[in-house]
This record gives structure tokens, sequence and C-alpha cells, in this order.
């Protein structure tokens, strides 16, 4: 049989756009556990914001995709290493463009831009990979911002509310890395934003969680694997994640009929 990886964002997605719930998800997440599946969280957050979750949720020693995808990490090994951030903010400091990151930004302003509580945004701000931000100009310099970045290596993501700066790695190519450590398995992507899009395009089955917030994320190439949701948050969360999950049963029972 094979295993079940489940790989979630998490703003808008498995936890409330605003009040960061995830209690509506609790029972879908309960099935996948039941089924040998296993959770793995996928954010722009840091690992030290992504911590307390990963304990609530018993992930145990599964590993979390931080910062939007510039590092995949575990539980244990969350270390102090800050290089590729301090690279970052070099080369902002040369650029002096109209972008504030969370760098520029006190943790009260963290917080009121987030709706972070103050301890939350202390770690939203423990930043080792990326630097998300406010982008304040116009599409003219945004475009030179883009090119003078890609100069240095640096890319840019678009997630619901920030535009994160790191060295390339994306949500989709850690996930891809880790279907190679659980070889054989079926994945599910889930995501709500245009930073999930590639995750969602690469896995067997992917979840779209409307995000009224922003514009519906494109078609897909495949999209006739794709499940788009009702509901926003962890409502659509769940209800999507129960849906594959009984699809998934069906196809087992086929299996073993069959086998």
């Amino acid at each position: 049989m094979r295993r079940l990886l489940v790989f979630s964002d998490l703003d808008g997605s498995l936890l409330d756009h605003d009040s960061y719930d995830y209690t509506p998800a609790l029972p879908a997440i309960a099935e996948i556990y039941a089924r040998g599946g296993i959770l793995v969280l996928a954010s722009s957050k840091t690992a030290a914001e992504m911590l307390p979750l990963h304990h609530d949720l018993g992930l145990g020693d599964t590993p979390m995709i931080v910062e939007n995808g510039a590092a995949c990490v575990s539980p244990e090994g969350i270390g102090s290493k800050t290089a590729d951030y301090r690279a970052i903010r070099q080369v902002l400091s040369t650029l002096n463009a109209p972008f504030r990151g969370f760098g520029d930004m006190s943790v009260a302003e963290v917080s009121a831009q987030t709706g972070l509580s103050h301890l939350q945004a202390e770690r939203a701000k423990a930043r080792q990979f990326s630097e998300p931000g406010l982008w304040q100009g116009d599409a003219h310099q945004h475009a030179a911002f883009l090119a003078a970045l890609a100069r240095h290596g640096i890319n840019a993501s678009r997630g619901g509310r920030f535009l994160t700066l790191s060295f390339g790695a994306s949500k989709a190519d850690q996930m891809v890395r880790l279907r190679q450590r659980y070889r054989g398995c079926f994945t599910i992507a889930i995501g709500d934003a245009p930073n999930d899009f590639d995750m969602i395009a690469a896995a067997d089955r992917g979840v779209v969680i409307r995000n009224p917030h922003s514009p519906d994320l494109p078609r897909f190439q495949h999209e006739h694997r794709i499940l788009r949701t009702e509901h926003s948050g962890p409502d659509g969360w769940y209800a999507a994640v129960m849906q594959l999950l009984s699809d998934w049963d069906q196809e087992q029972k086929g299996t073993a009929t069959h086998g």
C-alpha cells in the first residue's frame, strides 16, 4: 500500500486567515493519522513560529518546510544558521527599493501587519533563510526590483500578504525531495496563494483553498487533479481532505480487490 503524504500551507489554509484557528481541521487530521499518513507543514513561517503548532498536532519527528520552502528542517534540528538571511538583508541595503521587510519592522509593527501576538511576532522575525515584506512601489519599480534581486541569485515569491525573498528553493522543491525520501508515496498538497501553486501542481492531488483576500489561482495544466473548495481556511481544508481520503479509501479497496 502506498504511503499517504499530505503537504499543507498554513495561513489561510490549515489556519484561519485572521484568527489562526485550526480546530475545524482536527477531525480530518485524525483521519490522516488513522490511515498511517504523514502531515508535512509547509509555510512561509519560520521554524520558531511553526514548532509550537508542530508540537500541538503531534507531528513527532516529521520535517517542516519553512520560510516558503527556503529550507526543510526537523524539529530537533532547528539551529541558528542565519547566513542566507544576512546575505539577503545586505543586498536589500544596496538597492534602496520601496520594500519594507520584517527586518525593517519592529515586533509591534510585525504584530500589527500580521495579527500575530507579540510573542508570535518575535518568532516571525527570527528569520534564517528568507525575508518577507511589503512592496510599496509601482509596477515599473517592481520589475526593476525583481531584476536586481535576480542578479544576486535572489527570487521573490508572492504569498497571501507578503512578498518573500529567498535564494530560490520553493515549497515544491522541498516536497519533491521529501517524496523521494518516502518513495512510493501518494501526495496531496494544499494551499491558497500563488506561492503554493507549484507545490499543488506537483502533487498527485492538489487542493486550492478559497482565499477571499486574493484572486483565484489560475487553472492548472492537470486541472482534473485539483479540488477547489467552497469554504476558506480550516473549514475548506476539512471538507477537501475528507473528500480526498474517501477517494483514497475507494482506490485502496479497488487495489486490494484486483491485487
